[in-house]
């Protein structure tokens, strides 16, 4: 396999010479995401067990030491080590009993010693603990013949947490490791940001529900399903759904209705230029402000957002590929930003080709692709088909994200380094 440079366009590369002048890069896209859209406002207190996958609107902070208390790593023998004079081997008297969750008010002043259970807390004078099987006992008396180092097995107060300490910052989402030091912090509550409301509005008038009778120039609706299971992953609320009226004052209607319950409508198709694209009209009939109408990518070249008064819109292709490719790039940034989640840096990474590609430039390309293992340099390796068709779905099951193939690039060899960015979980 040939070893290539990274490709060094800037950005994604989404403009070329040919690139019309109303079409705006990818990034410049997310920026315009990141910089005019604002998270909601509202936040609420949950519980821990309702708190996974929702955004912190406050830090987290410890509410006590932990361990609370120095406790035994392990079973076996609490001793006082200054009480092993001499050499080895030792006899101690066992005088007391400690398990986990139990108070003990022994002494081990002296030659002395507790058996002990796995976080019990340490006894008054003890300073190591023996694990069971460098032990020997008979009746009250137990041998040791190696001197332990003080402190040995012996998890010490707030060595993982300090009282008052940060846990986790606010923006953060909330997954199971997340859950597990909120609990481990005392912390049974916390203050998240309200789930996200989001209305669907699906067009075309040739779209039936799946599985149902249709005639021959009728397809299967795949967007809703698509875009209901997107949503649900995502933490979003949907608060309405429905298939696009046949009508430009139907439109209005849908989505003005829509707008009034909604932080975010997401529709479609109806974005193009076309006698029966009415979205983009019903928009403006709203007086919707647009933030972006287009951009220089392949598949999703239409892809729009903007705002109806306190709500914002993503206006999607309409064919199904590209309208789940524009979900992954600008859906879920624009999710992340009206949540309020905090998020650092860029999810591409670089990957290798194992294929050339011959391809039409004009525009980046966003090309599904499956990681296929990596190369004799340790760098990941996709695959990929040997073109990007919008309304093929086929390929998305085995792939595992996007492969960003540069305007201004027509072909590459076979082991060139490209941007990949995986797909979210949603």
């Amino acid at each position: 396999m040939t070893i290539q440079q990274a490709i060094s366009s800037p950005g994604c590369g989404c403009y070329a010479r040919d690139t019309p002048k109303t079409l705006i890069s990818i990034d410049q896209a997310l920026a315009r995401i990141a910089t005019h859209v604002a998270p909601v406002g509202c936040t609420e207190a949950v519980t821990l067990d309702r708190a996974l996958g929702r955004v912190l609107a406050h830090p987290v902070l410890s509410l006590s030491m932990a361990p609370a208390f120095d406790n035994a790593a392990m079973d076996g023998y609490a001793i006082a080590t200054g009480a092993l004079a001499g050499n080895g081997p030792w006899k101690l008297q066992v005088v007391g009993r400690v398990a986990a969750g139990r108070e003990t008010k022994a002494s081990l002043a002296g030659k002395r010693a507790a058996r002990i259970f796995t976080g019990a807390p340490i006894p008054d004078g003890a300073d190591a603990v023996v694990k069971q099987e460098e032990v020997t006992r008979d009746g009250d008396v137990m041998q040791l013949t190696r001197r332990p180092a003080a402190g040995l097995n012996i998890r010490r107060a707030g060595s993982d947490m300090a009282k008052g300490a940060p846990v986790l910052d606010k923006g953060r989402r909330l997954r199971p490791r997340d859950i597990a030091a909120c609990a481990a912090a005392g912390a049974g509550t916390v203050q998240t940001r309200r789930r996200l409301r989001v209305a669907l509005l699906v067009t075309g008038d040739e779209l039936r529900n799946p599985g149902d009778l249709r005639d021959p120039a009728q397809i299967w609706d795949v967007n809703m399903p698509l875009l209901t299971a997107s949503l649900a992953a995502a933490g979003a609320d949907i608060v309405a759904s429905a298939h696009g009226a046949d009508s430009l004052a139907g439109l209005v209607r849908q989505m003005g209705d829509m707008a009034a319950q909604a932080d975010l409508v997401i529709t479609t198709g109806g974005i193009s230029v076309g006698e029966e694209d009415h979205v983009k009209p019903a928009f403006a009939k709203l007086g919707g402000e647009t933030l972006f109408s287009g951009v220089a990518i392949k598949p999703g070249k239409p892809v729009s957002a903007g705002r109806i008064g306190n709500t914002h819109w993503l206006g999607l292709p309409g064919n199904p590929l590209a309208a789940y490719v524009t979900w992954q790039v600008f859906g879920m940034a624009l999710l992340r930003v009206l949540g309020g989640e905090a998020v650092k840096g860029s999810a591409r990474r670089l990957v290798v080709t194992d294929a050339p590609i011959s391809r039409k430039p004009g525009r980046c390309e966003l090309r599904p692709a499956t990681l296929a293992g990596v190369d004799a340099h340790g760098r990941e390796v996709v695959s990929f088909d040997d073109a990007t068709h919008s309304a093929r779905l086929g390929c998305l099951p085995m792939a595992d994200g996007l492969m960003f193939l540069p305007a201004n690039t027509e072909s590459l060899p076979s082991g060139a380094l490209v941007e990949f960015q995986p797909f979210c979980q949603s």
